[in-house]
């Protein structure tokens, strides 16, 4: 066994490389061979040069059109459920119903609104339970639902060739989204707002100008940023969390997007707070494939429902409180 002292007490001095260490410790500034001796990064201070950018982000050009925004068509028009007790099942509400459960499209990366627990393992949050409703109605089992991970790039797609019923994933109700797809009765209304800092002199979109602001892109809330503020440098990054990522190593100076979504990076991170006033209104709707209207007004039956006998304010109390009081679920509007 290595020992520190001699018999007599007395300290043994260090040999080899242990002998280099300590002499580098004690006299690293006069010394230039002793490299493995580094002094710690510095705290970013908001030049965007201390850590690279996450993986995947670019640099967004600056806009050369206006995007429309979410009011500039009827994208929340929806087919009227049957009444309460006339529901035939259509085609599509068969097939379900032959299946014995609904495949819900998701995504795991967003927090309180559909994330894996990671104790058990089960995705959970507001869309998740909105899930279990439709499956309730649908099925007569809340249980019965098979939710398949969805990257929200693919999540149109998924319904248009079917690899899932629909998706409840967060999405803003948008003219070109709803040429693609069909869209449920609005189940949430968020209002776009920023996360910054605790210690950032940032408080509104104005004081954004000049400074750099994270996004997904192709969102409605990239579009809205770059209409608002037309000399902002719109950072883009594959999903939310990688905004939270920027954020935090001082890349960017503030994330947009849905104060719902940025209520999940605020539970996770209390250095940072959402401030300002909303930007634009971002409508929720249940996305559902063209050809499955039976399916669409199943699900508005649902969203009817549970805002009608207190299940919507139950479900908002359990994951967005931190929102504020319960404002109720939206007033379904319908095109028929």
């Amino acid at each position: 066994m290595n020992r520190t002292r001699g018999s007599a007490g007395t300290a043994r001095r260090p040999t080899g490389r242990r002998w280099v260490m300590l002499v580098c410790l004690a006299g690293a500034s006069a010394l230039t061979g002793c490299t493995s001796i580094q002094t710690p990064p510095l705290t970013p201070v908001g030049n965007y040069t201390e850590y690279p950018l996450p993986s995947g982000a670019a640099i967004a050009p600056p806009a050369t059109t206006t995007v429309p925004g979410v009011a500039d068509c009827d994208a929340t028009a929806s087919l009227r459920p049957n009444p309460p007790g006339e529901n035939p099942a259509g085609p599509k509400v068969s097939e379900i119903q032959a299946r014995g459960r609904v495949i819900v499209g998701v995504d795991q990366r967003n927090y309180l609104f559909s994330s894996r627990d990671p104790v058990t393992g089960a995705i959970e949050g507001f869309d998740v339970d909105i899930a279990h409703e439709v499956a309730r109605d649908l099925l007569g089992d809340p249980t019965k639902v098979e939710f398949r991970l969805v990257n929200p790039t693919d999540r149109i797609q998924a319904v248009q060739n079917s690899t899932v019923d629909m998706f409840i994933m967060s999405t803003t109700m948008t003219c070109a989204r709803a040429s693609q797809v069909a869209f449920s009765a609005e189940y949430f209304r968020a209002g776009q707002r920023l996360l910054v800092p605790q210690y950032s002199g940032i408080r509104a979109p104005a004081d954004l100008a000049g400074k750099r602001v994270c996004s997904v892109p192709d969102t409605p809330a990239m579009y809205a940023v770059q209409r608002q503020i037309p000399n902002v440098q719109v950072v883009t990054v594959p999903d939310w969390d990688d905004c939270l990522v920027a954020l935090q190593q001082g890349q960017v100076d503030a994330v947009s997007t849905d104060d719902a979504l940025l209520l999940g990076m605020a539970v996770q991170d209390p250095n940072m707070k959402i401030v300002g006033p909303v930007m634009e209104v971002a409508p929720y709707g249940i996305g559902i494939n063209k050809n499955d209207d039976d399916l669409v007004r199943a699900v508005n039956g649902t969203l009817e429902r549970i805002g009608r006998d207190g299940t919507w304010t139950n479900i908002y109390n359990s994951w967005l409180a931190g929102l504020g009081p319960s404002p109720g679920a939206p007033v379904p509007h319908y095109q028929d």
